[in-house]
C-alpha cells in the first residue's frame, strides 16, 4: 500500500528535517523502508536514554501485556503504579535525601509544567512566574509562554504574567546574573512583583546546549529561598542519567522546590510526565488538577524496569566516561575547525556551535545523507547537538564522532570552493 502522507498535517516537522520513513529500530540504529541504515545521536530529542526497543525494557513491557494486567484506570491504584512509587522511592529519592511527592499530571512534559505553574501560582498565591532568556518548555499556553526561545510565537497567546530574565551567560562571562536577577525581581521600584516561581533548565537543550555554572544554581536557589520563591527545576529534556547523574542538578548540590520529569522516565519511548514536590506543597484537592491519561500504566511498567540501571554506579559511571570521550573528540574538532566558534556540554548531551545557523543546518543535512540523524538547536539554529542514547555502543559512539568530524570539513571545503 502506497503511503499517504499528503493525508497528515503541515505542521509536522522533524519528517521535513529527515524526510525517510523508517521501519526498524534498535538501540543505537534506525533503518527506513529502502533498507538504509541511520545511526542515531537524536534518541527522539531525549525519550529514549534507554536506546531503541531496549531488550529489557521490552521484555518486561510484553510481559506485562500478556498478564492482562490493567493498562488504563485513570488514577486508581494499580500494583504496576504502587511498584513504580516504591521503586523510584528506594532507588532514587532516598539515596539522594530527597522526599518529594509525586504527581501524574498527564502524558507530556507539557504538561507537568502547566500543573507545576498551576501549583507554585496557588501555593504563594502570587501570579508572576520568572522565566529565562533562550528557555523552552513546551508547547500548550503557559509553557510557550514561559520559552524565551519562541518569542516568535508568543502573539498567539494570552499574557502569562512572565517576567524574563538573562539566563548564566547571557550578558557575558564577566557578569552575575543573580546580582541583575535579584535587583530586578526584589527592589522595590523595579516595576516587578515578587513572583510565584522561578523555572529553569539546568542546561537550555533547545536554546543551544547552555549549561548553567554550578555556584549560579547555587545562588539562583539562595536568592528563592530568601524571597519565598518557588524554584522548578525543568528536567524534561537533561534529567534521567542525561548528565551523568539522574537528575541534572545533582551536581550543583541544591534541591529544587519541584522537579519535572518526563521523556525519558518511561524508559521506552513511552508517553508519561511526573511532578516530583516537596511535601508541604501538595495542597492540591482531590482532582484538581486531572486528566484521562495520567498513570499510564505500561508507561509505568517501563519506568519500574528503567530504574534498574540506577540500583549501583555503573550505569551512570559508564555514562560520564562515554561524556568525557565525548568531550574530548569535540574539543579536537573545535581546535581544527575554523567554522566552530564552541562546543559545550555535559555527560552526554553536547552541542557544536557553528559560525551560522545555516552551516549547522547544512552539516545536519549532509550527516542524513550520509546516514546519521543530528538536530541543529540555538535561537538561530547555529548549534548541532548531540543526544546519542545512552546505551549505545563505543564502537558506533566513535563512528559517529569521526563522521561528525569528516562532514565538519566537507562542509567547510565546499563553502570554500563556492567563493
Amino acid at each position: 500500500m502506497k503511503l499517504n502522507k499528503t493525508r497528515e498535517s503541515n505542521v509536522s516537522g522533524y519528517s521535513k528535517s529527515f524526510p525517510t520513513t523508517f521501519k526498524y529500530a534498535k538501540n543505537d540504529i534506525l533503518i527506513d523502508d529502502k533498507d538504509k541504515e541511520y545511526l542515531d545521536f537524536f534518541s527522539g530529542a531525549g525519550a529514549l536514554n534507554y536506546g531503541h526497543n531496549n531488550d529489557i525494557l521490552k521484555e518486561a513491557i510484553v510481559n506485562f501485556l500478556k498478564s492482562d494486567a490493567p493498562v488504563h484506570c485513570l488514577d486508581m491504584d494499580s500494583v504496576i503504579k504502587l511498584n513504580f512509587l516504591n521503586k523510584i522511592t528506594e532507588v532514587i529519592l532516598k539515596p539522594r535525601g530527597f522526599d518529594y511527592k509525586i504527581q501524574f499530571p498527564s502524558p507530556s512534559g507539557t504538561n507537568a509544567v502547566e500543573a507545576a505553574i498551576k501549583l507554585a501560582r496557588k501555593v504563594t498565591k502570587r501570579k508572576k512566574i520568572v522565566a529565562f532568556t533562550h528557555s523552552f518548555h513546551g508547547m500548550t499556553a503557559t509553557s510557550l509562554a514561559i520559552s524565551g526561545s519562541q518569542e516568535m510565537r508568543h502573539q498567539d497567546i494570552p499574557s502569562q504574567d512572565i517576567i524574563f530574565q538573562p539566563f548564566d551567560g547571557f550578558l557575558g562571562e564577566n557578569t552575575n546574573t543573580i546580582e541583575y536577577i535579584s535587583k530586578m525581581i526584589a527592589t522595590n521600584g523595579s516595576g516587578n512583583q515578587l513572583p510565584a516561581a522561578i523555572i529553569l533548565e539546568t542546561i537550555q537543550a533547545e536554546g543551544g546546549i547552555k549549561v548553567a555554572n554550578e555556584k549560579w544554581l547555587q545562588e539562583l536557589q539562595h536568592f528563592a529561598n530568601e524571597n519565598g520563591i518557588l524554584l522548578i527545576v525543568d528536567d524534561i529534556q537533561v534529567g534521567c542519567g542525561r548528565t551523568g547523574n539522574f537528575f541534572s542538578f545533582e551536581r550543583a548540590g541544591i534541591t529544587p522546590d519541584i522537579v519535572l520529569l518526563s521523556k525519558s522516565i518511561s524508559g521506552f519511548g513511552l508517553p508519561l510526565s511526573l511532578v516530583l514536590m516537596k511535601p508541604e506543597l501538595d495542597i492540591w484537592k482531590p482532582g484538581e488538577h486531572n486528566g484521562t491519561f495520567r498513570a499510564n500504566n505500561l508507561s509505568l511498567c517501563g519506568a519500574t524496569k528503567a530504574l534498574d540501571y540506577w540500583e549501583d554506579e555503573t550505569f551512570s559511571n559508564n555514562v560520564k566516561a562515554k561524556g568525557e570521550f565525548i568531550e574530548k573528540a569535540l574539543k579536537k574538532i573545535h581546535e581544527n575547525s575554523e567554522n566552530v566558534l564552541d562546543v559545550r556540554g555535559l555527560g552526554m548531551i553536547w552541542g557544536i556551535e557553528f559560525v551560522s545557523g545555516e552551516m549547522a543546518k547544512k552539516v545536519s543535512k549532509t550527516l542524513f545523507e550520509q546516514g546519521m540523524i543530528i538536530e541543529t538547536c540555538g535561537n538561530m539554529g547555529q548549534v548541532i547537538k548531540l543526544l546519542p542514547p545512552l546505551t549505545i555502543t563505543k564502537s558506533n559512539l566513535t563512528k559517529g564522532l569521526e563522521k561528525l568530524q569528516s562532514v565538519i570539513h566537507q562542509v567547510r571545503e565546499e563553502e570554500i570552493l563556492t567563493y
